[in-house]
């Protein structure tokens, strides 16, 4: 670790006056106990015989510790420093909103197995390390929709970036300007700092100046994640099957480097691409902290790290000089100290060591912040923390029996998050309701309540669909004196068949069904009026 000594002070340099009192403190006990200071009062002759040098006497003494104590508790307390660091209570975490294209063209299988998979997962692996950071997603081709406004549910980000396809947005084109306003009215209710990622292989040459005004008048930044090859690559329906032309051509995916690039410099967007290695999710992520780290530091006050606390280990061992009884120092209970902190686990597993210092709850928040989720939910007690660490964990009924024990506004919203896990989207609302009973205003129910109930009602739309259909066979009685209506026994499925097949189309079925209501509105719009 490098101290830039030009940097150095101290925090509170007044604890600093600590130092000349233990100094005075050692002189005077120097003066008090030596021989020079009996002389006054004892015979010189008589000295000799009543003082006793016993045998160690010349070592350390408890008035070395105690002024020691004194030297290295003032300093600590004057917080030495020599680094700037941001606030503890700011999140360190920078707010991302993802726009993915699903243009017909991000089929091509030239990044294998397609552009738009080889996409969903980079997304997967990035939304694995954002944990406990806001993340968004916006979904576009010739109209742009969001998907979901900033959260801090990774798993919930990737139920819906999973469910993305091709199919789900009939006008054709990429609307970037729209992405970009869309990402400005979602990010104005966060932090600032945030980052709009744009997953695409190709752009829109006729938008480049709306798109440059836009990119212009926003406070976010613009990142551009390219997919694709200049070859190209075939095109496959939803089946697997080459889309072929009239000719009976395979049908090649575009994949237009001018364009794109055109795309960066009208957005001021640094111009990335996909990689088989994790070195785009690292390009990702540093820009969008930088970025994040520049906007905090012009707005806010920036804070020394205090490094005081370093003290603490050699002031600990100095503390147990204390507990022995006789004028020299024993280092059994130092090196012992110093054996126990070399040995202690890393990891939050319970243990002897661990027991003897630290609870459950605070094992439990070791392992938490260290992301052993499921560590962490079988070492908590507080039933809070116990169920998020369970619910990170993906164990929900685990997380529901903890939640349920609490009667929170917060825990009602992690027990309605955790119901809509296990598709009991009634419960769920329910659980949104009593917590938006409890807290008022409480934006984080309202948008997962909105949200479960349009999920609802696109699954109760499939099925009323599903029970709505033709029958599988009509039957006559040809025969002589027919006329009796009888009954044909048909195979069907079960209702819980039918459920599961629902269940399963349910989060495409919801953002097609939502994504073509969006576009019908906007096509009644007046021409001129406000994007909705």
């Amino acid at each position: 670790m490098e101290i830039d000594l030009s940097a150095f002070h101290f925090l509170r340099p007044w604890w600093l006056l600590a130092v000349p009192a233990a100094l005075a403190l050692l002189w005077l006990r120097r003066s008090e106990g030596s021989r020079l200071g009996w002389r006054s009062s004892i015979s010189p002759a008589l000295l000799p015989y009543l003082t006793v040098d016993a045998a160690g006497s010349a070592g350390p003494r408890p008035i070395h510790a105690v002024a020691a104590l004194l030297i290295l508790g003032g300093i600590a307390a004057a917080g030495p420093t020599w680094e700037q660091d941001r606030p503890p209570f700011l999140d360190n975490q920078a707010p991302l909103i993802v726009a993915v294209d699903l243009s017909p063209s991000m089929d091509a299988n030239d990044v294998p197995p397609s552009r738009l998979e080889a996409v969903k997962h980079k997304l997967h692996d990035l939304l694995a390390r954002r944990t406990g950071a806001k993340t968004g997603l916006i979904a576009y081709a010739g109209s742009a929709h969001l998907v979901l406004p900033p959260t801090d549910d990774p798993n919930l980000v990737d139920l819906f970036v999973q469910s993305l396809s091709t199919s789900l947005i009939a006008a054709p084109g990429r609307d970037v300007a729209g992405v970009i306003t869309l990402a400005e009215s979602v990010l104005q209710a966060t932090q600032a700092g945030g980052t709009l990622l744009l997953a695409t292989d190709g752009a829109d040459t006729d938008q480049l100046a709306q798109v440059q005004q836009l990119a212009k008048g926003s406070d976010f930044q613009i990142l551009i994640l390219a997919t694709g090859t200049a070859h190209g690559g075939v095109l496959h329906d939803a089946r697997g099957q080459p889309r072929m032309d009239a000719q009976g051509k395979p049908l090649l995916g575009t994949f237009n480097t001018d364009a794109i690039k055109q795309l960066a410099q009208a957005a001021r967007a640094p111009l990335g691409s996909l990689t088989v290695n994790e070195d785009d999710l690292d390009w990702v992520q540093l820009h969008a902290q930088r970025h994040f780290q520049e906007v905090q530091d012009a707005g806010q006050p920036m804070h020394w790290k205090d490094a005081g606390y370093w003290l603490c280990w050699p002031l600990g061992l100095l503390a147990l000089l204390g507990l022995r009884r006789g004028w020299n120092v024993n280092w059994t209970a130092g090196l012992l100290l110093a054996w126990m902190t070399g040995v202690y686990p890393s990891t939050a597993n319970a243990g002897p060591v661990a027991d003897a210092f630290f609870t459950p709850d605070q094992q439990g928040r070791w392992a938490y912040e260290h992301h052993d989720f499921a560590g962490a939910a079988a070492a908590f007690q507080d039933p809070y923390w116990k169920g998020r660490a369970a619910y990170d964990a993906g164990d929900y009924r685990a997380a529901l029996a903890a939640f349920a024990r609490l009667d929170t506004p917060e825990a009602y919203f992690y027990l309605g998050n955790t119901q809509a896990r296990l598709r009991n989207y009634d419960a769920a609302l329910a659980s949104y309701d009593h917590a938006l009973r409890m807290r008022s205003p409480f934006p984080e129910a309202v948008q997962n309540r909105a949200l479960v109930a349009k999920l609802q009602a696109a699954i109760e739309s499939e099925q009323t669909g599903q029970n709505s259909d033709k029958p599988d066979e009509v039957a006559y009685d040809n025969k002589k004196g027919a006329g009796k209506m009888g009954d044909v026994a048909v195979a069907k499925a079960s209702s819980a068949d039918v459920w599961l097949r629902n269940l399963s189309l349910s989060p495409a079925g919801f953002l097609k069904q939502k994504f073509a209501i969006e576009d019908a509105k906007k096509a009644a719009a007046p021409a001129g009026g406000p994007r909705p």
